[in-house]
């Protein structure tokens, strides 16, 4: 790699030129000062994040001890995890203070999308999933099925086609009701004194129910081009077309009915991209500068055409009293930086790797003065902040330290104190169980918290590695603590104020083509409490944001304030480890299936990301089942192997011969792709192979059970190798 030096800091050239041409030109923040500046914000925080991560294993091998002479130990678990620091005493009072917050972030509630920011067309999708169409999203996915005629094969059948009106239709009645009639019936739509008035078949008309409900219009009032209706701060926008393929067959013209979807977007640089060096990295970079200037753009060929995707504008539309109205277009984007955990060589100091969320944090806010500065065709934050996510943080020392990393980050860059808002993953134990210091920590940047229960898991199977065996990976999700850990979240968040400031999240909805199932489960988040949940896609975004309508989520966290369970039993019930009972033994076949399902889904994610630089992709199962995976599943799969090898219900023999086999497995769902790589040709000189090997029979040994270092490593080999 070729470096620039500025002092004592080595750049790897293509971040440096990314800096000096692109980023740095129309900003007052000079090159050579940044990287002086970022040198002592290096010299600074470089020990205090190395001593953090000292201590994790300093703590991790405390608890090992501790599990291994559980026979002899008379402290509860939570005593013990007292005694040595671990668990802390919750802030007296601390409520969070956050201001500066936009309202899709501070008090709205609907879906958020998280997706690689290192795919500039993958980005510009999830930032224009603000709005999306429920025609498409029902037509298209299983939340419609196919009995009676009703298949999604071929161009379009009108069989489905109607029963996607009538499913639509059947929503309007529900959420935006008529005082008589139902808009199955309308003819037409207008506005009168006001007022949004629907002729019905018959020569009758009817008003909403809920005058309120009608939040604004578009085109001549008696004849609207589109009609938005509102609730609960989500909206859903009639299109009247007369001329369109469907809305010429509409007794009222309505082509489509599109609804409110992604509010927020994580633009990710963590567990779903794969940048392992400044060529990965300054991609990504630079992807979320175009985001921030606005002018980012995407082209490819899709049906044999030619497409440029670009972000959506706001557009225009008049109010019930006649007044103009701005409506927003695209989601408010957050970034996500990498862990603390998390090297990189493509920043040095005195020729040594540095922690990368410094560079993170520090170059993804400088790309953000563009936002600040309002002078691009877009702007992300009309509130004037900067929305950085830290996942897997260990307890409230390190939110501490990272509000100081940020401090420092807003005196390099000139901004103003608090400009850097901080979204704290709740995705680690030593998190969750310190949940209010956390947040008392980070009280006046604080603008979300979530429940990252994947990584969660993987975290939980590894601290408790020593004690005992797992039970099987799908009963995790139904164990006492993942519960608690669920309910404490939400609980946490409304105690602490975060309503009003910050967003309340719940974890990925995984298989992304079971939407059907979606919609009759996940209306379990908002209905917890949570403001907002992940989805895979724009699609899941619009089915997931029906749920949104349904339920009145402040509504819930009021009365969740109101009934606050007892702090001491939710840490209890958290620091259950999901072990297998001593009564229950595992049959060989189960003990082979969980194997065989556990290596194929570790093989089939991390052959695409070591072989072909793919950090998030739906991948099928053991069964065919396209499943969304990125490293948090990896890190489950992984460490829950590397447990029951540990506790032997496994032999590395017999993890050899499932590696091998469901290799072979992998190699034949994939013969489609033209770029794959076999894996069961020559196993030795496989890199992917040997990545997946090494996860597993080296999960025991890896800080906290974490994949990157093992995946890095292996995917600098596999590029090296071209």
């Amino acid at each position: 790699m070729t470096y620039e030096t500025f002092g004592r800091l080595e750049v790897a050239k293509p971040l440096a030129d990314f800096v000096r041409n692109r980023l740095a030109p129309g900003t007052d923040v000079g090159v050579e000062q940044f990287w002086s500046s970022l040198a002592k914000v290096i010299e600074r925080f470089g020990p205090s994040i190395r001593a953090s991560l000292d201590e994790r294993d300093d703590l991790q091998a405390r608890i090992d001890s501790w599990h291994r002479n559980r026979g002899k130990q008379s402290a509860s678990p939570a005593d013990f995890l007292r005694s040595i620091g671990y668990l802390v005493e919750d802030p007296p009072s601390a409520a969070v203070t956050t201001a500066g917050v936009d309202p899709e972030v501070s008090r709205l509630a609907g879906p958020q999308l998280v997706v690689p920011v290192d795919n500039a067309r993958y980005a510009l999708n999830a930032a224009n999933a603000r709005w999306g169409s429920l025609y498409n999203a029902f037509y298209g996915t299983d939340a419609i099925d196919e009995a009676n005629g009703a298949e999604r094969s071929g161009p379009y059948n009108p069989i489905r086609g109607q029963r996607v009106i009538d499913r639509v239709r059947s929503l309007l009645d529900s959420h935006f009701p008529l005082l008589s009639g139902s808009h199955a019936e309308a003819v037409s739509y207008s506005v009168f004194e006001g007022r949004l008035r629907t002729d019905l078949a018959g020569g009758v008309s009817a008003e909403l129910a809920d005058h309120a409900q009608f939040v604004a219009y578009t085109g001549d009032k008696s004849a609207p081009d589109t009609v938005m209706l509102g609730k609960h701060g989500l909206h859903i926008e009639l299109i009247i077309d007369r001329s369109h393929a469907i809305g010429r067959d509409d007794p009222a013209g309505v082509a489509d009915v599109t609804m409110e979807s992604a509010l927020t977007t994580i633009m990710d640089l963590e567990d779903s991209v794969a940048a392992v060096d400044a060529q990965d990295k300054t991609l990504a970079y630079a992807n979320w500068l175009g985001l921030m200037q606005g002018n980012l753009r995407a082209s490819f060929t899709k049906g044999g055409q030619s497409i440029t995707r670009s972000l959506n504008s706001d557009t225009s539309a008049v109010d019930p009293a006649g007044k103009p109205l701005t409506v927003r277009r695209r989601s408010v984007m957050l970034v996500r930086s990498v862990g603390l955990h998390m090297e990189t060589d493509m920043v040095r100091l005195d020729s040594q790797p540095i922690p990368e969320t410094i560079v993170d944090v520090a170059v993804t806010a400088w790309c953000a003065l563009y936002d600040l500065a309002g002078t691009g065709p877009h702007r992300n934050s009309h509130a004037g902040s900067v929305y950085i996510v830290m996942p897997k943080l260990h307890g409230p020392e390190e939110a501490g330290l990272v509000r100081e990393l940020l401090n420092a980050v807003e005196a390099i860059l000139g901004m103003a104190p608090n400009t850097l808002k901080m979204g704290i993953m709740d995705e680690e134990r030593r998190t969750s169980l310190n949940l209010p210091a956390c947040i008392a920590e980070a009280s006046e940047r604080v603008v979300f918290i979530n429940t990252g229960f994947l990584d969660r898991t993987g975290d939980d199977i590894h601290t408790n590695m020593e004690a005992g065996p797992m039970i099987p990976k799908a009963e995790i999700k139904a164990s006492g603590w993942l519960t608690a850990y669920e309910e404490a979240n939400v609980a946490v968040g409304l105690a602490m104020g975060l309503p009003g400031h910050a967003q309340i999240g719940k974890g990925m909805w995984a298989r992304p083509d079971d939407m059907a199932a979606m919609l009759d489960e996940k209306i379990g988040h908002p209905q917890a409490g949570a403001t907002t949940a992940w989805v895979p896609s724009p699609t899941a975004a619009t089915l997931h944001a029906l749920h949104y309508l349904e339920t009145d989520v402040a509504a819930v966290q009021t009365d969740r304030a109101e009934s606050r369970t007892n702090r001491d039993a939710e840490i209890e019930a958290m620091l259950a480890p999901a072990v297998l009972p001593p009564d229950r033994e595992l049959s060989p076949g189960e003990i082979q299936r969980e194997l065989d399902n556990n290596a194929q889904g570790i093989l089939g994610y991390v052959t695409r990301w070591v072989g072909q630089g793919v950090g998030c992709s739906k991948v099928p199962d053991i069964d065919d089942v396209a499943l969304m995976e990125d490293r948090a599943t990896l890190r489950i799969s992984s460490q829950h192997i590397a447990n029951w090898l540990h506790h032997g219900l496994l032999s590395e023999e017999q993890v050899m011969e499932a590696m091998q086999r469901m290799a072979a497995v992998v190699d034949g769902q994939n013969a489609d792709d033209p770029d794959y790589e076999l894996m069961s040709g020559d196993f030795y000189a496989s890199i992917p192979f040997n990545a997946a090997l090494a996860l597993v029979l080296d999960g025991r040994k890896q800080p906290n059970g974490y994949t990157e270092a093992i995946l890095t490593a292996h995917r600098r080999r596999q590029k090296a190798a071209g």
